[in-house]
């Protein structure tokens, strides 16, 4: 179906927001929550959501598609090797330990998120709580940057790390806490440096998404809603190459310097929303 100009600006501008929150540590939510009051529509459907989710989710898995390799050989050569055991394959033992810290640290998201889907808290839809967790989690992230040290790579960690980034990554169910800017803050509060605390986020979103999106397309099943139209199709391709570009720039960014510039903006967007909510 056809759709005007104001409606592809409007495709346009969610895809911007999803493409460049989703990765960087601004909270994502803290933003869509700004789209509303810029365009005057309340909502963009359930369609919208998972093509934006889709787009993101191709992006990172483009960015990370070398770790995502060795993983896929390394199953496929344990596999083999538990059918031949005498035979001479080599089993890759720091991309089987990455897939179960991926495991680890994801299953206590999806837990506590089916059980957020169950009662689904007025709380968590308001305004102010989406202000409050930018500022507070800015801090934190403030704060795990300034304090700790940045002593440990993505090779050193181990499972308990993991389950320690994965119990904090729950708190994003808090929306405007941000999903990466917690997995970051908790990894360097671990003593893992920018890049490699920001390498596993990236890693961590991909069963966080997935696992989301289904619950979107369940919604979608639901709703008998599952015609994948052009609009949802331009907010996919738009989500994956604006996000592919944003997880480059934070990437390049964090080689030179801190998570300074992430922290001041989040504040600066917290207070905005007090503002407005009241």
């Amino acid at each position: 179906m056809a759709f005007s100009f104001s409606d592809f600006s409007y495709y346009l501008l969610l895809a911007l927001v999803q493409g460049i929150t989703e990765f960087l540590p601004v909270s994502s939510s803290g933003h869509l929550v700004l789209v509303p009051s810029i365009t005057n529509r309340i909502d963009h459907g359930v369609s919208i959501d998972v093509a934006a989710h889709i787009g993101t989710l191709i992006a990172v898995i483009i960015y990370v598609r070398s770790d995502l390799i060795k993983m896929t050989l390394a199953l496929r050569n344990t596999a083999l090797k538990t059918l031949r055991p005498n035979a001479n394959i080599l089993i890759d033992a720091p991309s089987l330990m990455m897939i179960k810290m991926l495991i680890i640290a994801t299953i206590p998201v999806i837990i506590a998120g089916f059980l957020v889907s169950l009662f689904e808290p007025d709380m968590l839809r308001l305004v102010q709580t989406v202000a409050i967790s930018n500022i507070i989690f800015a801090i934190f992230l403030w704060h795990s940057d300034k304090t700790s040290p940045c002593k440990h790579t993505l090779s050193e960690m181990g499972l308990k790390q993991a389950l320690f980034i994965g119990l904090a990554q729950m708190l994003a169910l808090i929306p405007g806490t941000s999903r990466s800017g917690v997995t970051m803050t908790m990894a360097r509060y671990l003593g893992f440096e920018r890049l490699s605390a920001a390498r596993f986020s990236l890693l961590l979103s991909i069963p966080v998404i997935i696992a989301a999106g289904c619950l979107q397309i369940v919604k979608l099943i639901r709703q008998e809603d599952i015609v994948v139209g052009a609009a949802a199709l331009y907010v996919a391709i738009f989500s994956c190459i604006i996000a592919l570009g944003a997880i480059h720039g934070m990437m390049k960014w964090l080689e030179r310097t801190n998570f300074n510039l992430f922290v001041y903006y989040r504040f600066a967007l917290g207070l905005v929303l007090l503002i407005i909510s009241f």
